[in-house]
């Protein structure tokens, strides 16, 4: 969603130099030992052990793809299968699309994006399919409704798909239409509010090959829903919206709602999906092409995944599955990503399946700093590279600052299917949001080892509430040398 109650646009380390004058060696070890007193009381007031940001991600850069700060916040990013070369960005308000021919070394803005009979479009995800369609999907409404009471004194709103059908360049023309909601009802009640809509390809050989579905909250005056909508013919009209949950969450956008819709389709065109419910996680599939869905369950125990956070509006831990298509006909184990407090700062954490839902694996910890330690990790998103397996997480992490204010990019990668991670800094110099809104998600993907990360950033120079979109890539492919371990030719936003 998007902060507070109007339109998206309105949601040093301790640095000491000895100087390099000539001084004495008793004078420099008074000043070594003056630096080691001021750094420990400063942890010792701050009340933590704040660990150092981990290494730098091979073969890494950033860039910043918005070519001037805005209201720019809950970005996507998907690679086309067909052509990993092509790549495309989104991110709101109103909907905008990026693309790269190039695997992210330059990028352009495309334009004809965001819709044109609303008034604010956002809420954006993006996918290819197997015949390398982009897509990216929003919601579009006129005005909100009640502030997190969505669904009571809502007006007009639905969900749309745009297509490009030229690796996200240009856009067709008309959006087309998943559902939408009128102003009022024939009664002239409160209509649904369609919200957090996530957009899902079948890019397997299996016998759905080309669906898309997309799955959203649904708030009502009384509670919220999971639905859901599929596509058989490459987006160009959606069926009838259908129910997925067995238990309502309630109306409000907080914890005890249902939230987060996540899909991941396995080789043998199965949906598995998952979302957020109280302290829980909720997980069903389908295995005729969205048509029906098994019996839904409980399948992870968790702290709440809606949670305050200092200097930053909003956050949360709704999750992410993905799936590892080795491994034969139906693939390989299928993995849920997160973020509670059960540790009392907040954590990342990932579970496995190696039954396809079955049963799952105690939480592993994706971030490496020690536990308690106070910092807080959050806005995770959690992808698989179809190549090998291994998987990868992005988030924003804390651990840097003492304060537990300040946050940078962090990517965790998996080997051993997901046992343990290694961390990575996308970004090695904390960002203050300052209380700004930063969303509700980031996005990444990975193909062949190449991985791409979007996340919003608020510039340190900037007073207002503005914030720009930055793309990170990581190379985990590309040869090692000394010199080109920690550091690439930094990719231009070539922005237009």
């Amino acid at each position: 969603m998007w902060e507070g109650g109007a339109s998206l646009n309105s949601r040093r380390i301790l640095a000491v130099r000895v100087s390099r004058l000539r001084i004495n060696s008793r004078l420099l070890d008074r000043k070594i030992l003056h630096i080691t007193f001021l750094a420990g009381g400063l942890g010792a007031i701050a009340g933590n052990s704040f660990a150092q940001l981990p290494p730098k991600a091979p073969n890494s850069s950033v860039i910043t793809l918005t070519p001037q700060p805005g209201y720019f916040t809950e970005p996507g990013i998907a690679i086309n299968p067909n052509n990993p070369q092509q790549v495309v960005a989104v991110y709101q308000d109103n909907a905008h699309a990026a693309y790269s021919f190039d695997a992210g070394r330059t990028w352009q803005v495309a334009t004809g994006v965001e819709s044109t009979s609303y008034r604010v479009s956002g809420d954006v995800s993006t996918t290819f399919d197997n015949q390398g369609h982009a897509f990216v999907c929003y919601i579009a409404f006129d005005k909100l409704g009640t502030f997190n009471y969505w669904g009571h004194n809502s007006s007009r709103n639905g969900i749309y798909v745009r297509r490009s059908l030229d690796g996200g360049k240009t856009w067709e023309a008309k959006d087309i239409l998943a559902t939408e909601q009128p102003d009022k009802t024939p009664d002239q009640k409160d209509v649904p509010w369609e919200d957090k809509p996530y957009i899902v390809a079948d890019n397997s050989h299996g016998p759905y090959a080309g669906n898309l579905y997309i799955g959203w909250t649904r708030w009502t005056i009384a509670d919220s829903q999971i639905q859901f909508v599929r596509s058989t013919n490459d987006g160009k009209t959606w069926s009838n919206p259908m129910e997925i949950d067995a238990v309502r969450g309630l109306p409000r956008d907080d914890n005890g709602a249902v939230e987060g819709f996540a899909g991941a389709v396995g080789p043998d065109s199965t949906l598995y999906v998952v979302w957020a419910d109280g302290n829980h996680l909720v997980f069903t599939s389908s295995s005729d092409g969205g048509h029906t869905f098994a019996p839904t369950r409980n399948i992870i125990d968790t702290a709440p995944t809606m949670f305050s956070i200092d200097a930053v509006a909003r956050a949360n831990g709704f999750p992410q599955i993905a799936i590892d298509p080795r491994g034969g006909e139906k693939g390989g184990r299928l993995y849920v990503a997160w973020a509670d407090y059960r540790n009392g700062e907040i954590d990342v954490f990932c579970s496995s399946s190696k039954d396809y839902g079955a049963s799952w694996s105690p939480a592993t910890r994706v971030n490496g700093d020690p536990v308690h330690n106070g910092a807080d990790h959050f806005f995770q998103w959690m992808t698989v590279d179809p190549s090998d397996g291994f998987i990868y997480v992005a988030f924003y992490d804390r651990r840097g600052d003492p304060r537990n204010r300040a946050q940078a990019v962090v990517l965790a990668r998996s080997t051993d299917s997901g046992q343990s991670f290694q961390n990575y800094s996308w970004t090695e110099q904390p960002f203050n949001a300052k209380g700004a809104f930063i969303g509700d998600y980031n996005g990444l993907a990975a193909m062949n080892g190449r991985v791409y990360g979007i996340w919003t950033e608020k510039p340190e120079d900037i007073t207002t509430r503005n914030t720009v979109i930055r793309v990170g890539l990581a190379d985990f492919a590309a040869s090692s040398g000394a010199s080109s371990a920690n550091s690439s030719v930094s990719p231009k936003a070539n922005l237009k």
